[in-house]
């Protein structure tokens, strides 16, 4: 969910001097899934433009949406997979967020064994970081006439990595200005301080798209 502190906190960026949302903020979001709208932040000289982009990479000489939406683009492989070079190259974005889902598996079974993997009971969590919002090194193309975006994911840090093992690309507010100048940065996150807690698993059904969501969960019941 954003609010004119979108506006704000872009403003503080260095060596941005101007702010538009040439159309409008975009209205609060709880669960949002790849080939939804989010926001990106692209930025021209000293004036940074917050505009509504498809979650999912469209290159420029795809032809149709077939195949899975290109939402992420690991860092290992961004500056040669035919998919994001040309993009990496040349366009550059930031997306904002207030937090994430990120799903883990319990693989513990009730008689103390282990369960298969991907057999056991999932957990979503909603994650945060340090400072409230976060930013996301991403891409931006603009195939079929219609603005759309990727996020950089690298391997999890290691404050992180009990959770899941990859983490997207978030950039600390000096490494914004290099990042949309073209450079690499391309290393794990230096960002720490992130909080997780448990959501509510309807997070599971884009559908649902409610606040209570990001609600702490109560502890399950004994019985």
């Amino acid at each position: 969910m954003f609010s004119e502190s979108l506006l704000a906190a872009v403003g503080d960026w260095p060596g941005i001097e101007e702010v538009h949302a040439p159309q409008g903020l975009p209205p609060a979001r709880y669960n949002i899934a790849p080939t939804q709208p989010i926001a990106v932040v692209r930025v021209q000289e000293s004036v940074a433009r917050v505009e509504p982009a498809r979650w999912g990479l469209i290159p420029h000489w795809k032809k149709d949406l077939n195949g899975p939406p290109l939402f992420n683009a690991c860092a290992e492989t961004v500056a040669t997979k035919p998919s994001f070079r040309e993009a990496f190259a040349r366009n550059r974005c930031i997306i904002p967020l207030d937090g994430y889902y990120e799903w883990k598996a319990d693989v513990s079974s009730p008689g103390g064994g282990t369960k298969a993997k991907g057999k056991g009971k999932k957990t979503p969590y909603y994650v945060t970081g340090p400072e409230g919002m976060l930013f996301a090194a991403g891409l931006w193309s603009s195939g079929q006439d219609r603005l759309s975006a990727t996020m950089i994911t690298t391997e999890a840090t290691e404050e992180m990595a009990w959770l899941h093992g990859r983490l997207p690309k978030f950039l600390r507010q000096e490494e914004i200005g290099p990042w949309l100048a073209g450079e690499p940065l391309l290393e794990p996150s230096t960002v720490t301080g992130f909080q997780a807690r448990p959501a509510d698993p309807a997070v599971g059904n884009v559908h649902n798209d409610y606040a209570e969501l990001i609600a702490e969960q109560p502890p399950e019941g004994l019985f």
